[in-house]
């Protein structure tokens, strides 16, 4: 009763892969580079981004409208903590009001 029990692994009893083999190979230079090749290389033609007037009200309007909803969203849940304890206080009071007058008449 107190001596525990190993289970015993029952024989595999589905299809059983064989594990894959991978053969390993051999990295091989076949030739040194150049002085050309170790040059530095020319700096990439990359887009630059270039911000017109119209670009930077339009950026400037759309920080704003962020600021704006973001700052909506948060107070109007502050409102909604606010009026939610207001309301449990009264709740509250009401309740000790009740059990109060219910404890004068008897």
């Amino acid at each position: 009763m107190f001596k525990p029990k190993v289970p015993t692994m029952p024989q595999p009893t589905g299809r059983i892969t064989p594990p894959a083999f991978v053969e390993p190979t051999a990295v091989v230079q076949h030739h040194s580079p150049s002085p050309e090749a170790l040059a530095a290389p020319t700096a990439a033609a990359r887009p630059t981004v270039q911000l017109t007037p119209g670009a930077v009200i339009a950026l400037a309007g759309g920080g704003t409208a962020v600021v704006l909803v973001v700052g909506a969203v948060l107070v109007s849940m502050l409102l909604a903590v606010a009026i939610t304890g207001a309301s449990v206080a009264i709740c509250a009071l009401v309740i000790r009001s009740l059990m109060a007058s219910d404890n004068r008449h008897h």
